[in-house]
């Protein structure tokens, strides 16, 4: 519900107010569209991230059968001495890109491949497929990070800009629109009993 505003029924502050009526429902109208593109881009995004996500889990599933398969074939203390020998390095370069006002990150991420310095007769075939499966999705578990973050911060700014058209729509503009036609009422109501006033006093002079 609009709440009213306590303002001077005068002209000056009528002709205020009609100025902020029109910059409110200019305003209201770009927010929404601003939201509608919003949406738009967020479900487009949300339909991508959904299917990276998938092909992501069906190639973790593929890693972890292959670790399963490792730890079968071997005690598990050899599994973890050769994930010790094990090493390899990366680090993620972090870059923002503004897509309608909403800075979405994008990861790049340097890496320097595995280094298998265990011992191969000692180690299962598949714990070299394992490690290189990993090796490889590591890069699209960045990507899927990064994906789903600015997903997130979409979702965020969806929600701000919708308070706030929802603010301009149902709270400001009918406070400004009320009170425009408040101050017009009580205007017309003086200026009828101004008129009213001058037709009284004519009457008086004429009967003199």
């Amino acid at each position: 519900m609009a709440k009213a505003l306590n303002v001077n029924p005068n002209r000056m502050e009528l002709s205020r107010l009609k100025k902020r009526v029109v910059v409110a429902k200019r305003g209201h109208k770009l927010l929404k569209d601003k939201q509608d593109a919003l949406i738009k881009e967020f479900l487009q995004k949300a339909r991508e991230v959904k299917s990276l996500r998938e092909d992501v889990e069906r190639e973790l599933l593929l890693c972890y059968q292959s670790f399963r398969m490792a730890r079968a074939q071997t005690l598990p203390s050899m599994i973890e001495q050769s994930l010790m020998c094990a090493g390899g390095a990366m680090s993620v370069q972090v870059s923002y890109q503004n897509v309608m006002s909403v800075n979405i990150p994008r990861f790049l991420m340097q890496e320097r491949p595995i280094q298998l310095s265990y011992g191969l007769a000692s180690s299962p075939g598949s714990l070299d497929i394992a490690l290189e499966r990993f090796s490889r999705i590591m890069r699209r578990l960045v990507e899927l990070a990064a994906e789903e973050k600015g997903l997130k911060l979409m979702a965020l700014e969806i929600e701000r800009t919708r308070r706030r058209v929802n603010a301009l729509e149902h709270v400001m503009i009918p406070s400004f629109t009320d009170a425009i036609r408040s101050i017009s009422m009580k205007l017309e109501e003086n200026e009828r009993s101004t008129l009213s006033r001058l037709m009284v006093v004519k009457e008086i002079v004429r009967s003199h």
